[in-house]
């Protein structure tokens, strides 16, 4: 059987026609491509799920400081203050951000991460994924079965569109990474392959346009707080999905409008540091402090 797919209509239709999950199709694809055993790509995947847990524990419970001094420390202060204090989005909302939030200092900090698609993004998908399986008491094999998921949804996002802020800004980085943790999300709940495809087409649409302005061109600032909305988006997009409510253009056609209005956007919003809030005073005087006067 051949499980090749190019798009999202292609592997809804293969997951309806063979009764599988997203991630079992996804794990067949992979198996035939690389010639692997599906029980060699699960302990992959394992691997990568556990420097995931490695770097949400060392962000929220370590004294974690970016190279620059810029980041470092704030996912440990929300940390404290979920777990000790009345919040407004509740306590799994917050252990979620304060998650991704861990791992994009981690990552700032010369720690170990996993790109999920990229480093600028890869707070996402652990802070959903793990909080969801501690949530809800969900083994790291189940938790695997989601990362093979999100896996198939960053796939089609990169072979039609872009998963790269300087090529399609922050919509594309954070915005494929959320798309990616919503549906792995939507699929550990008990979601249909239709409903994950759709919660990843609302959550791109949620933050189309974003743009990419790290300031000082390190992926610190506002990257870190990027993480935690796209982290919070996926969750919401998911629990849409999960209700019932449908995307209403379909998410074939909201990765092809990401990836135009990336085209559109002037380089100086892509990655370049050169517009955005990297060009505002504050932005300009942080990176005058770090690299000293530029030439």
């Amino acid at each position: 059987m051949d499980f090749e797919f190019n798009n999202g209509r292609e592997c809804i239709d293969l997951c309806n026609q063979n009764n599988k999950k997203i991630w079992e199709v996804m794990l067949e694809r992979e198996a035939a491509i690389t010639g692997k055993e599906k029980n060699e790509i699960i302990h992959y995947m394992m691997d990568n799920l556990q420097i995931m847990k490695n770097a949400v524990r060392k962000g929220l419970y370590e004294d974690v400081k970016s190279v620059s001094g810029l980041v470092g420390g704030d996912a440990k202060k929300l940390r404290e203050r979920y777990e000790n204090h009345k919040t407004l989005s509740g306590y799994r909302m917050n252990k979620a951000v304060a998650s991704a939030m861990a791992v994009l200092e981690v990552n700032a900090a010369m720690g170990q991460i996993v790109a999920a698609p990229t480093a600028g993004s890869s707070g996402i998908l652990p802070g959903v994924l793990i909080t969801v399986a501690e949530s809800f008491e969900l083994s790291d094999e189940e938790t695997v079965r989601g990362l093979i998921t999100a896996s198939a949804i960053g796939y089609i996002i990169t072979r039609n569109a872009t998963v790269a802020g300087a090529e399609g800004g922050c919509q594309a980085e954070t915005g494929a990474a959320a798309a990616m943790a919503a549906a792995a999300a939507v699929e550990l709940m008990g979601g249909s392959p239709e409903q994950a495809f759709h919660a990843a087409a609302i959550t791109i649409k949620n933050i189309m346009g974003l743009v990419c302005d790290p300031i000082a061109g390190l992926v610190e600032a506002p990257c870190v707080k990027r993480n935690a909305i796209g982290t919070a988006n996926a969750l919401i997009s998911a629990d849409i999905a999960l209700a019932g409510i449908e995307s209403i253009i379909p998410f074939d056609e909201v990765v092809e409008a990401m990836y135009r209005v990336g085209r559109m956007m002037p380089c100086e919003l892509r990655e370049t540091a050169l517009g955005g809030l990297a060009a505002t005073p504050t932005g300009l005087e942080i990176q005058k402090r770090i690299f000293g006067e530029q030439k």
